[in-house]
C-alpha cells in the first residue's frame, strides 16, 4: 500500500480522474453520453478497482443493469453490448475469444487494465478469425488504471493477489528472480498508471542499490518510452 504525499487537491484529482476514467470506459469511451444499456464483465481485478469508486446504483446510472465476474459461467445476453475491464493475461485472453464464439453479447469493447502486449492482440485477433466471429469486436482500449484507490490518500498497486507484490516477496529468502521480477514489474505499472491518470510526469528520488532502486529506473524508462509514443496517455 502507498499513501500519495501531495497537496489535497492533486490527491482528490487521483480519485476523481479514476473515476471519470472509469465513467468514460462505460459509456464505451465516447465523449458524448451514450444512453445504451448495457453489461459488465471484469476479472479480479477490474472487481477491486471499481468496488471502492462506485456503487451499484452509480453503476446503473451509467448504464450497467449486470456486472459479472469473467471467470464465472455467463448465461448469454446476445441483444447487449458487453464491456470487458480486465487485465491482458491468457486466460482473460481465452475467455474473451471464447464469447466471441458463442456470440454471448450483441457487441465486445474490450478494456485492459494496462497495456496488452502485441502477441496477445495476435492471439486474440486469430481466434475470433477462426471462429468467424472477429466482427463482434468494436472497440479495444488500454486504460492505464492498474491502481486500486482504498482511501482518499492511499492506493495499492495489487489489491486481488497481495501475494504477488509485497514487502515479504520482493525480500523472503527463497525469492526467486522471476518472481521478484513480476513483483517490480506489477508496482511499476501501477505508478505508471497512476500518472497516466493524473497526466503529470514527476520527479523520481529514490535510494539506489535496492528494489526501489529497480522500481525507479524501470519507471523512468516507461515515461520515456511513453513520451516518445503518441498514443500513450503523456
Amino acid at each position: 500500500h502507498y499513501f500519495i504525499q501531495s497537496n489535497l487537491r492533486m490527491v482528490m484529482d487521483v480519485r476523481t480522474r479514476q473515476i471519470e476514467a472509469i465513467k468514460h470506459m462505460l459509456n464505451l469511451n465516447s465523449p458524448k453520453p451514450e444512453n445504451t444499456w448495457k453489461i459488465l464483465v471484469f476479472d479480479e481485478y477490474g472487481r477491486d478497482i471499481i468496488a471502492p469508486l462506485l456503487t451499484v446504483k452509480e453503476l446503473r446510472e451509467c448504464g450497467v443493469t449486470l456486472n459479472l465476474l469473467i471467470s464465472d459461467k455467463r448465461d448469454p445476453i446476445p441483444d447487449v453490448p458487453v464491456v470487458y475491464f480486465v487485465m491482458p493475461n491468457k486466460t482473460n485472453i481465452d475467455l474473451i475469444s471464447s464469447d466471441c464464439k458463442n456470440q454471448m453479447y450483441e457487441k465486445f469493447y474490450i478494456n485492459f487494465i494496462t497495456a496488452v502486449s502485441r502477441h496477445l492482440l495476435e492471439d486474440l485477433a486469430q481466434m475470433t478469425i477462426d471462429s468467424d466471429s472477429v466482427f463482434k469486436i468494436e472497440k479495444i482500449f488500454d486504460q492505464y488504471l492498474s491502481f486500486c484507490m482504498l482511501e482518499q490518500n492511499l492506493f495499492t498497486v495489487s489489491a486481488y493477489d497481495s501475494e504477488i507484490c509485497s514487502y515479504h516477496a520482493l525480500n523472503r529468502p527463497d525469492a526467486k528472480d522471476p518472481d521478484i521480477e513480476k513483483c517490480i514489474n506489477t508496482i511499476v505499472d501501477s505508478i505508471f498508471s497512476l500518472f497516466v491518470t493524473l497526466k503529470e510526469l514527476p520527479v523520481i528520488r529514490c535510494p539506489k542499490g535496492n528494489a526501489a532502486g529497480i522500481v525507479a529506473e524501470n519507471l523512468e524508462k516507461k515515461m520515456r518510452d511513453a513520451r516518445r509514443d503518441p498514443k500513450s496517455g503523456f
